[in-house]
């Protein structure tokens, strides 16, 4: 689910998620205008917990944890001793501490005590009673993951502040459970594959937030991640793919992996030690094209074995939906339900474009014969086959919301990530419902509108919007909420190729999504979560998770923007960043700024040329953000990066921020703001007086989108270069979009994917502030061109050279 659109990228669902956060007014400006907290905490008056606890009070005084100090447990109670060797080891990973757990009839004085006690004061699944005064630190719980959520309140309590050693942990009483049953996060491993060790990461994180539930995105057409053992070639063959640009900038040959069924066993374990299931999903009928590639006779629809695909999005391969194709997806299943105690398995359901089934006679004549009235229906008697098989197993069958469309069996459940519609629906209908939906949930969109973000969809998704969710939608009777089990994040990885890329993705918005799905309505805030969250960036140093801080960064530009300088005016400085909240501390001569540097309060005055540094803080001195620096001179004033580009209808951001190619694994690579259906960008607002010719670093990239049925939506711009210069396109620059053209040149001859060149053209006299409209001409059949920066010339001595 989720490249170029959302769940897996169809260019359809990719306009509608985009419109969605459109339509909720997601901007930088308007998030930190909406966001600004009302009202200063002192960070000594709050509990540094999140997600936020039910019941929570602060106490007088603190208890101290030396080494010293012992963790007790009961002899014989097994989830003590787990929950507290957990504790122990967070405490050596983030504070160096070593302590000791103690199996003892009674608690040691001054000790940490851990107690599975069925008179706990807190009676809900999953909840603990944590008590802290000046002697003691008690957990208890009725259940073993409530020992264990108490064990990790502990260790954020003792986490909170920066250092080693001793630790003072204030006095408070804690009564604290979930919300909701399920709180899941996605971590798709098909579209790039994680290893093993990066999933054992997310899962520890995901633990340290309190989360339960990892639901694994294991198929789809780009890889088949999970050995099955009586069907060897998913793996052989579907786990590999020959990527665009192989061989080039760092990119392999051959890219793929996938886990063997001991690595799974393994995981499966690793996961229950920290009270997580993982929900495998096999991806069906659509997201197919590697299962068909590894055996067309037997799934494939048309018998033909295509390579498996290089391309994001939705691609036309489906499961066959004979007896045949049945029985090789049972046999799929028989080795998933050996591997995964879950009680649900997710067998996906999206994005199925139904084209095959309807050209096939096979299957044509089936529909007939079962009395199906059309290819919809087909897949809601296709699915109604799977819940069946997994209900005499005794599993329950959840699965996108498309699933809704066909007819559902009874026993489904319905996972919900176009918007929240389909969850309402479903729980109308009596279905269980997890959201997951795009607008809030999908945390492979980018977190801010810096020039410094990695790869992803431009959609921006911010903190704050995540924080926003109500699992509950409103329009649900009490009966009706009763079927909403929760909710979980989203992490497609089409722009995901490494860890350092899931870390940047996840952090800190795992924390917003922790606080949606455990924490009571009553206990949320937005404001308190900001001024608890400076701690849990702490931890993640501390950890060594490389979140992302660009919600906290410093914004450095321009106040009025470059033509208010270039048209005479004085420059002056504006800072600010995305959450509102921190101190600014920034330098003007390049140096790296402290915490003595001088403070933002208003825009600066500044001589250019200059360099701006900024880094943001805590008011009591901690990082939140590390220095961002940008340099201001004439040259800079008439230039634009890719991200300061939009597109040519609206004026809002391209749609997709894509690597130099897709399967590059730095974090570091190029990137390029594009829209897929339209090979056009404006650079808005340029003044030309006095500018005699344009700079574009352009790139050609690899055109790996699956459109599906929006294939006819690609604009081609024709050429207006003589017949036989027209092999390769152009690039034109106009006066506006609907305006005369100013200049054009030849793009270079070739198709080497990854290629990055510069083209300069001159441009006429031109007085005034113009949008200026570039777009190429190459055919859309071929690479895809994109924009990395454009800088206008001034006219000198030297005339810039002529077009080409």
């Amino acid at each position: 689910m989720s490249t170029i659109s959302s769940r897996s990228a169809s260019a359809g669902r990719l306009l509608r998620q985009f419109a969605l956060l459109l339509a909720v007014g997601i901007s930088l400006a308007g998030c930190a205008e909406r966001t600004a907290p009302t009202a200063a905490v002192a960070h000594t008056e709050v509990l540094q917990l999140i997600p936020a606890p039910a019941q929570a009070q602060r106490g007088d005084g603190s208890f101290r944890i030396t080494t010293e100090t012992a963790v007790s447990v009961a002899q014989g109670d097994a989830p003590a001793r787990d929950a507290a060797n957990h504790l122990v080891q967070l405490l050596r990973d983030t504070r160096a501490l070593n302590l000791t757990v103690r199996e003892e009839s009674a608690p040691s004085p001054a000790s940490i005590r851990l107690q599975l006690d069925p008179q706990s004061p807190v009676a809900q699944a999953e909840g603990y009673a944590l008590d802290v005064d000046a002697q003691s630190l008690r957990i208890r719980a009725r259940d073993a993951a409530g020992l264990f959520y108490g064990a990790i309140s502990a260790w954020q309590l003792a986490s909170a502040e920066v250092g080693r050693g001793p630790i003072e942990i204030p006095a408070a009483t804690i009564r604290d459970w979930p919300r909701f049953g399920w709180r899941g996060q996605l971590l798709d491993v098909a579209r790039h594959f994680h290893d093993v060790d990066t999933v054992k990461h997310v899962i520890d994180a995901m633990a340290q937030h309190k989360l339960n539930v990892l639901h694994l995105h294991l198929t789809d057409d780009q890889g088949w991640r999970i050995e099955i053992k009586r069907y060897p070639e998913l793996t052989e063959i579907g786990a590999w793919r020959t990527p665009p640009g192989a061989g080039r900038h760092g990119t392999p040959q051959r890219y793929g992996g996938y886990y063997t069924q001991e690595q799974i066993r393994d995981l499966v374990a690793y996961a229950a030690a920290r009270h997580i299931t993982i929900l495998p999903e096999i991806d069906m009928p659509g997201h197919a094209q590697a299962a068909v590639a590894a055996y067309p006779e037997e799934v494939g629809v048309t018998g033909e074995r295509p390579s498996v695909s290089v391309d994001w999005g939705v691609n036309p391969y489906l499961f066959d939906t004979d007896e045949r194709s049945m029985k090789f997806i049972e046999g799929v299943l028989d080795e998933v339900l050996e591997l995964f105690p879950s009680p649900y398995i997710h067998i996906g359901g999206d994005e199925a474009v139904k084209d095959q089934w309807e050209e096939s006679p096979a299957i044509r004549a089936q529909m007939r014969k079962l009395g199906v009235k059309d290819a919809h229906a087909m897949q809601g008697w296709f699915n109604a086959q799977l819940a069946k098989y997994l209900t005499g197993k005794g599993r329950r069958l959840i699965g996108w919301d498309e699933i809704l469309e066909g007819g559902l069996p009874e026993s489904a459940s319905v996972m919900s990530w176009r918007g929240v519609e389909g969850a309402v629906a479903a729980a109308k209908l009596g279905h269980d419902v997890v959201l997951a939906p795009a607008g809030w949930m999908y945390l492979d969109n980018l977190q801010t509108e810096r020039s410094d973000e990695p790869n992803g969809r431009l959609a921006v998704l911010p903190l704050s919007r995540v924080y926003e969710l109500d699992p509950v939608p409103p329009g649900l009777t009490s009966d009706q909420a009763r079927h909403v089990l929760g909710a979980q994040g989203a992490l497609w990885s089409e722009y995901i190729p490494s860890r350092r890329h899931v870390d940047h993705a996840l952090f800190p918005r795992l924390a917003a999504v922790a606080e949606v799905a455990w924490s009571p309505m009553a206990a949320r805030s937005w404001d308190g979560f900001l001024v608890r969250l400076p701690a849990q960036l702490q931890r993640y140093r501390a950890l060594g998770t490389d979140y992302s801080d660009g919600a906290f960064a410093a914004d450095i530009r321009i106040d009025g923007g470059p033509n208010a300088v270039l048209n005479g005016g004085p420059a002056k400085i504006a800072l600010g960043n995305q959450t509102g909240i921190g101190q600014i501390r920034y330098t003007i001569d390049g140096s790296e700024p402290t915490q003595k540097s001088s403070r933002y309060s208003a825009p600066f005055a500044a001589t250019l040329p200059v360099t701006v540094k900024a880094a943001v803080f805590t008011e009591d001195g901690r990082p939140l953000a590390a220095a961002r620096g940008r340099r201001f001179d004439h040259e800079t004033l008439l230039s634009v990066d890719t991200q300061g580009l939009r597109n040519c209808h609206d004026g809002g951001p391209l749609g997709l921020r894509v690597p130099l190619l897709p399967d590059m694994p730095g974090m570091d690579t190029p990137v390029y703001n594009v829209d897929l259906f339209y090979a056009c960008w404006t650079y808005r607002q340029a003044r030309l007086d006095g500018i005699a010719g344009i700079r574009i670093d352009a790139a050609r990239l690899a055109r790996n989108y699956g459109l599906a049925h929006d294939q006819s939506k690609m604009h081609q711009y024709p050429s207006s270069a003589p017949q036989g210069e027209r092999a390769h396109g152009e690039l034109e620059v106009l006066d506006g979009c609907d305006g005369q053209t100013l200049a054009k040149v030849a793009l270079p001859a070739g198709a080497t994917l990854g290629e990055q060149f510069t083209l300069e053209a001159p441009l006429p006299p031109q007085e005034g502030v113009h949008d200026l409209c570039l777009r190429f001409t190459a055919s859309i059949e071929g690479p895809l061109y994109a924009i990395g920066a454009v800088q206008l010339i001034e006219a000198t001595a030297q005339s810039p050279p002529a077009m080409h």
